[in-house]
Parts: C-alpha cells; sequence; structure tokens
C-alpha cells in the first residue's frame, strides 16, 4: 500500500504520478472503512482528496500555512502529516479531533471550526509574517457555501490591499451542508458554465503558442493583465473587480492542473484565488448521490451506506419538525428561517409544505437574524431554528435589530448544551449565558419532547423575543405526567417535599429526576423542580421554597458564568436569603470532543456525580 509509506509531512512528495493516483483511492477507502464505524464528515472529505494533495506537493509544510475554513474536510490533510493511526480515536474523548488543532499537530496553522474564517486568518498570517520577517506562503481553503458569510466579504475587501503573496482556494463543490443558494452560487455557476470563455481562453492560448519567438511572451503578458481575456468574456468578474486576481476554473480532481495553478499563483505579489471544481462525495456512488447526508455520517455499512443499527427514537429535532410543520398549516403568518442547515434544523419538511414561507439565507446567522427582525417588522411571526454554537455568531444582531425593538422573532435553538464529538468548536454551553445578559429575551428550556411542544406553542401567543433551548439527541419521554400549563416566567413543581430542592433546566431534569430517586434511597427528602423559564426567573417561587429547604441545588447544561445557578445565586443574596446555594454547572471553559455520555461523567453533571457532591454539601451545613 502506497498509504503505509506517508508517516510525515511531505512524504507525498517522493511519490511518483503512478503512486500518486494509488494514493488516492487508498485514501479514498481508507477514510470510507474508518468512518463507516466511527462516523464523521465523510462527503466533504472524499471531495477533496485531490486538492489537499495538490496542496501538499505545491507546498512546503509545516513552514507554509494551509487554514481549512471550517475544517471538516481536513481529513486528507491529517493523513498526509501523519496522524493515519490517530483514526483510531477519531472524535473520541481523548483522541484526535474531527478539525484542525494546532496542538495536535504543527501542519495545522489555525483551529477551525465555524464558517467563512479562513481569509480573515491568512490575512493575519500574511501581515504577520511581513512584520516578523519571515518568508513562507499562505493558503486559506474555503468552500463556495463559505463564500456566503459576510465575514468572508469583509476578508476579501481587506486582501485586495495587500502586495504579497496570499493564495485563496474557492473549493466549489456546489454545497455547504445543504444544497447552496443565492447570489453566490449563480454566480459561481456561471462561471463553471461559461463554455465560450473557457473554449475561447483555450484556443487563444494555443493559437498565441504556436507564433514563433512572441506567442508566450504574449500569452505571459495576458495573463499578468486584470483586464485580459475573462475580463471580457464572465460578466463581473467580482474578483478581479475587488482588486483580486482570479484563476480558473480547474477541475479539482486533477492533480496535475491543480499543480500548475498553484506554482502561478505563488507567483504573484498579491492576492490570488483559485477557483477549484470538485465532486462532494467523490468517489462513494452513496455518498455522491447524498451528500447532505454523508456530511455529518452516523456509523453506517459501507456495501449499502445505510446507517448501521436500529433508528434510535425521536430526537428532539424530530420533535421540532412536527410541531413546525403542524404550526405552518394553523398558522398562515408564520414563516422559518435557517442559515444554510434545512436538514439539520428539521425544517426540510416545513420547506416542502410551505415553500413561499421558508428562507434559507446560506451561512450567514447574523442575516438571519436581522432578516427575522425584518419579517417580524412586517408582521410575520419568524422562526430562526439554528445550532447553538453557531447563534453565538449573531449575538449583536439579537440585541441591536431583535430586542431593543422587542420583535416577536422564536429562536429555535437546536444542539444546546454537550453536542459530543465535533468538540470544542461546536458544544452549544454558552447560550443561556449570552442571552441572559440581553434585555426583552424570554428563554425557555423544556424537560422532554412534549414539552417543546408545548413550549413552541407558547411561543406563538408570546409576543416579543422568545427562545428555546434544547440538546442534541434522542428526545426524553419521561415524566409525561406532568404536563402542567405553561404560564410566562413560572417553573414546574414535580416533587414537593422538604430539605434539598434541585432546581433543574432543560435537559437537567432527566438527570434531577434519577439524581433525586438516589437521594431518596439514601434517606434524603428532595424536591424536584422544572426551571421552565432561565429569563425570567421564577423569583417568586424562589421566595416560597427557601421557608421549607436547607438547600437549593441549581442544574444546568451551561458554563457556570452568566448561567441560570448566577442567576439564583444573585437573587437569594439581593434579598439577603440564608438559603445555601449548590451551582451544578458545565466548567468555565471548552470542552473537548467526546461521546456525550462520558463527557458528562467527567465534567460530573450526570446523576452519580450530581448525588456526590450534593451529599458532600448537605452534610457539611
Amino acid at each position: 500500500m502506497v498509504l503505509e509509506n506517508i508517516n510525515s509531512q511531505n512524504d507525498i512528495k517522493k511519490l511518483d504520478k503512478e503512486q500518486l493516483s494509488v494514493l488516492a483511492d487508498e485514501i479514498r477507502e481508507f477514510l470510507i472503512g474508518k468512518i463507516s464505524v466511527s462516523g464523521g464528515h465523510l462527503a466533504s472529505n472524499l471531495g477533496v482528496v485531490e486538492l489537499t494533495m495538490a496542496i501538499h506537493m505545491a507546498f512546503e509544510l509545516p513552514r507554509d500555512k494551509i487554514i481549512w475554513d471550517v475544517g471538516h474536510q481536513a481529513y486528507t490533510h491529517k493523513l498526509l502529516t501523519g496522524r493515519k493511526n490517530g483514526f483510531e480515536t477519531l472524535r473520541k474523548y481523548g483522541g484526535m479531533s474531527g478539525f484542525p488543532k494546532r496542538k495536535e499537530s504543527s501542519c495545522d496553522a489555525f483551529d477551525t471550526g465555524h464558517s467563512s474564517t479562513s481569509i480573515s486568518a491568512g490575512i493575519g498570517y500574511v501581515q504577520g509574517s511581513a512584520l516578523m520577517g519571515e518568508d513562507y506562503h499562505v493558503v486559506s481553503v474555503i468552500g463556495d457555501g463559505a463564500l456566503t458569510g459576510g465575514m468572508a466579504y469583509e476578508a476579501l475587501n481587506n486582501a485586495a490591499r495587500l502586495n504579497k503573496n496570499f493564495i485563496i482556494v474557492l473549493n466549489d463543490n456546489h454545497m455547504s451542508i445543504s444544497e447552496n443558494v443565492g447570489g453566490m452560487s449563480a454566480y459561481l455557476s456561471s462561471i463553471r458554465t461559461n463554455d465560450v470563455y473557457t473554449g475561447l481562453k483555450t484556443g487563444v492560448t494555443s493559437a498565441l503558442n504556436r507564433i514563433p519567438i512572441y506567442g508566450k511572451r504574449i500569452v505571459k503578458r495576458i495573463r499578468k493583465t486584470k483586464s485580459g481575456i475573462k475580463q471580457w468574456f464572465i460578466p463581473g468578474m467580482l474578483f478581479e473587480d475587488m482588486g483580486i486576481t482570479y484563476l480558473g476554473p480547474v477541475d479539482g480532481h486533477d492533480m496535475d492542473k491543480m499543480i500548475k495553478v498553484f506554482q502561478e499563483a505563488k507567483k504573484l505579489n498579491s492576492a490570488v484565488l483559485v477557483h477549484v471544481l470538485t465532486q462532494k462525495g467523490k468517489g462513494y456512488a452513496p455518498a455522491e448521490r447524498h451528500p447532505a447526508r454523508f456530511h455529518g455520517a452516523e456509523p453506517f455499512a459501507v456495501d449499502t451506506g445505510l446507517p448501521a443499527g436500529k433508528r434510535s427514537a425521536a430526537n428532539y429535532t424530530d420533535i421540532f419538525s412536527t410541531v413546525m410543520r403542524k404550526i405552518g398549516d394553523r398558522y398562515p403568518n408564520v414563516v422559518a428561517v435557517t442559515a444554510a442547515m434545512p436538514d439539520g434544523t428539521g425544517l426540510k419538511r416545513f420547506s416542502n409544505m410551505f415553500p413561499d414561507r421558508f428562507f434559507d439565507v446560506g451561512i450567514a446567522e447574523e442575516h438571519a437574524v436581522t432578516f427575522a427582525a425584518g419579517l417580524a417588522a412586517a408582521g410575520l411571526i419568524p422562526v430562526v431554528a439554528v445550532y447553538s454554537s453557531f447563534l453565538q455568531r449573531a449575538y449583536d444582531q439579537i440585541l441591536h435589530d431583535v430586542c431593543i425593538q422587542n420583535l416577536h422573532v422564536i429562536f429555535a435553538i437546536d444542539r444546546a448544551g454537550l453536542v459530543g464529538s465535533d468538540g470544542d468548536t461546536h458544544q452549544g454551553i454558552f447560550d443561556l449565558s449570552y442571552l441572559s445578559t440581553i434585555p426583552n429575551m424570554c428563554i425557555m428550556a423544556p424537560k422532554n419532547k412534549w414539552e417543546l411542544s408545548d413550549m413552541m406553542k407558547f411561543a406563538l401567543q408570546y409576543d416579543g423575543p422568545i427562545a428555546i433551548r434544547y440538546p442534541r439527541g434522542e428526545a426524553y419521554a419521561g415524566l409525561e405526567q406532568f404536563r402542567a400549563p405553561i404560564v410566562y416566567g413560572k417553573s414546574e413543581i414535580i416533587y414537593d417535599e422538604e430539605d434539598i430542592v434541585l432546581l433543574a433546566v432543560g435537559s437537567m431534569v432527566k438527570v434531577a429526576y434519577e439524581a433525586r430517586r438516589r437521594l431518596k434511597e439514601s434517606g434524603f427528602g428532595c424536591s424536584l423542580v422544572n426551571v421552565r423559564f432561565v429569563k425570567p426567573i421564577d423569583e417568586e417561587l424562589l421566595l416560597q421554597i427557601q421557608k421549607e429547604h436547607k438547600l437549593f441545588v441549581t442544574l444546568e447544561e451551561n458554563v457556570k458564568c452568566g448561567g441560570f445557578g448566577e442567576h439564583v445565586l444573585d437573587f437569594m443574596n439581593e434579598i439577603k436569603s440564608k438559603v445555601n446555594i449548590l451551582n451544578i454547572t458545565l466548567p468555565d471553559d471548552y470542552v473537548e470532543h467526546g461521546n456525550v455520555e462520558i463527557l458528562k461523567r467527567e465534567l460530573g453533571i450526570d446523576a452519580e456525580s450530581v448525588v456526590k457532591k450534593i451529599i458532600a454539601e448537605y452534610t457539611g451545613l
């Protein structure tokens, strides 16, 4: 096997052309085999095998810097930098990350995980190398889907001012997670399909090259001229008009062509964009047919591409999807907004049923929120479905455009809390903190699948900004007998006893229920409260229960700083209460990748850990 000879960076340069072709096939076979067992990002990685190999052939690592936008497509890069054995622990607790990590390898130039950041980071490296007196190439690889993010255009605008080499590789595969939308997608499609331009360029170049003595000089001069042939025949030439040299499009599965283009790009003392056309899922038929399904794949059978094992029970995204479809039937003024994730957020059914009321704005969370504010101002009720980790990117828009105006925008926040294998860039553990700082914002969290449905119905009647946060994974079906009507700002008392009271937020109600059972077996009196509202907190309830309880225990799947527990602590201090308070939270830190249950145990928020902390605290009173 050729892959066995790749044990460190730049080993690929020792291979001949025939071996390179074999290596590409072996990499795909390796990735399919490993990801079918562990799960992970498959389609995006299969699409960039030759592109990654060409970059490694054309540049010198780790001296030259490669920055992968998002970074989920960096598996081949990891293989080519000697991390083959790490795939046994890919995305597992304590194992290799599914994204580039500087602490993992000197060949990972920049930690990534969110979209549209690579050009900005690349410019930082370019300017930094000049100021530090160093000389190396910087390559930022960004997908066409990521170019829907506004930050990418801010960076492109800045890149045009560079007088030092900076290479932007546009990996154009027609996809982000779902199919791309919007003007940039249409623009790139026009370049891909402009046979007049590509045919004319080839014909003119061939004709000029046949002219003795002067032909090659003319071709060279044309290539250096910004107002060259491509300027005449591709309307707009967005990148060239911005001051960035455009090369391409080039076949992203032809290593020879890409290496030649990269060698040309290295000669320019300015920003240059190399437009590369790839196929997401290349080389594996199920992923080619269903690239969105194989974006973040669960373990699957290689021969069929079907998920391995039995279909699990409905998850919270499934419940949200069903509720939204029913809401769409009953409320013609409800619209749905997503940022390039109709499948991931569960809005696909709504989009199929109500296409005129569904808006996919691409990877552009900031725009999604302000767009929703405009919809609300126009009299509609927009539901913005988004992952917790990605909503962070739109903090200012939530504050400035939605909450200052007190607009009725519903935020359906998926993947709140620990998400597991995608790691620190994707854990949704800050939303309670950053949202609760904003005046006019109302924040809710359901204890089970029925309460998610009830909260969505409540949110429709609420007049103002409201967020409902729910976790990834199977929807909790316990405590179905407790379904008191939802009243603004009021918690739900599930068990009312004395001594210890558990105040649990959302997903932690399940943990608190189990902890209470264990505490009861140990002889402790224990009440259980389903908090429901993180903002506003139920001050009336807190005043009431302090009379019968010695210890308040708050439980939340959020960092401590700014979370629910801190708000309870602040209120009890304000009223000078003598009650003791124990906050069960995640640490004020970033949480690495790993199985969610393992992470909960390691971080001390599983039922067993919670009980130990409570007993230790209570017996010490």
